[in-house]
């Protein structure tokens, strides 16, 4: 029941860090995505501004789940050079509301549940679309997206060897020390992208706007997470490798004008009908994912504000559930 008072939650990271684990981030991921398949979700497409001079964006993502009740929106940036500023590359807040009210119920970091949520939706898309006998991870690309992509695996599958590259070889190591520490796998770094592709879940979590996977490279029976591409011009793969692939986006609307199959989309490579499904018709069993071994699977993540949502929620529920926070007035 929610207290109709005029103050708000206010969660900081460390509060969020402090109730949030992967195993109920999945689970919360999850159901969004199939509350989304079965179309009890409002969730307008994230909009963008554009601060080209400044190597960035920022966004507005706002939902609404008919089921749970909850509402809220997150508003998120993306900015290449912040590394060289000591900020993450991205940040975001997530807001909260009553559905009752339209009143903020909680206010908190939004950076780490990115995150989380992300790396969960490549678990979910693994979960239903991977072959059942996965062992071997690509990864292209090893920074922080890339930790909770692996972890979200490690979660749905037996990770035995995990192939990694990136343009910086210190990079891998560090990858490696630490995802060492939470999963029992080999680790072995790769000079080239082409090795890292002959895997059974390959990972792509890069911001490029040119491919760099290319079709020949993918064998038979290999699922994809196609993490990097989540705005207007960005690719990681190469089209002919989309037009042998089954396609599996987290919103097909979304995915049109900023996830992976965005740029082959406008110039016409590729069309809907090339789409198959989004991942929440396959959890709702709607629409089939795999179709067989030999099947290449790619699920195309742009990130959807149902992710934020329920994930947020879950955070939101147990910090109030724990005592955690602060309580700020709004008026």
């Amino acid at each position: 029941m929610e207290c109709f008072l005029m103050d708000v939650l206010w969660l900081e990271q460390s509060d969020v860090k402090s109730v949030i684990d992967m195993s109920l981030t999945l689970d919360a991921v999850e159901h969004g995505f199939f509350e989304h398949g079965l179309k009890k979700v409002q969730m307008p497409p994230k909009s963008y501004l554009y601060f080209n001079k400044h190597n960035g964006d920022l966004r507005t993502m706002p939902s609404f789940m008919e089921e749970q009740d909850i509402a809220g929106v997150k508003i998120v940036n993306v900015h290449t050079n912040n590394r060289e500023k000591g900020l993450p590359t991205v940040m975001a807040v997530i807001v909260l509301n009553s559905t009752q009210t339209g009143a903020p119920l909680a206010v908190m970091d939004g950076t780490h549940i990115t995150d989380m949520r992300t790396g969960a939706a490549g678990g979910v898309a693994a979960k239903y679309l991977a072959r059942n006998d996965s062992r071997v991870v690509g990864m292209v690309g090893t920074g922080g997206q890339a930790r909770t992509q692996l972890l979200a695996l490690s979660k749905v599958m037996d990770i035995e060897e995990v192939k990694m590259t990136c343009r910086n070889i210190s990079h891998c190591t560090s990858f490696e020390s630490d995802m060492k520490q939470v999963i029992d796998a080999d680790f072995t770094s790769k000079d080239s992208i082409r090795d890292v592709c002959d895997c059974d879940v390959l990972i792509t979590t890069t911001p490029v706007r040119k491919p760099l996977v290319m079709s020949e490279w993918v064998r038979e029976g290999t699922h994809i997470n196609a993490i990097g591409a989540d705005a207007r011009g960005k690719q990681e793969l190469d089209p002919a490798l989309l037009k042998r692939s089954t396609i599996i986006v987290d919103d097909i609307v979304q995915a049109s004008h900023s996830g992976e199959i965005n740029v082959p989309f406008s110039t016409g490579i590729i069309s809907q009908s090339d789409i198959h499904a989004e991942l929440g018709e396959v959890i709702a069993g709607i629409k089939q994912g795999r179709r067989s071994d030999d099947d290449i699977t790619i699920f195309d993540s742009t990130g959807l504000a149902i992710q934020d949502l329920v994930t947020a929620n879950m955070v939101y529920m147990r910090a109030v559930e724990l005592g955690i926070g602060k309580r700020l007035k709004l008026f």
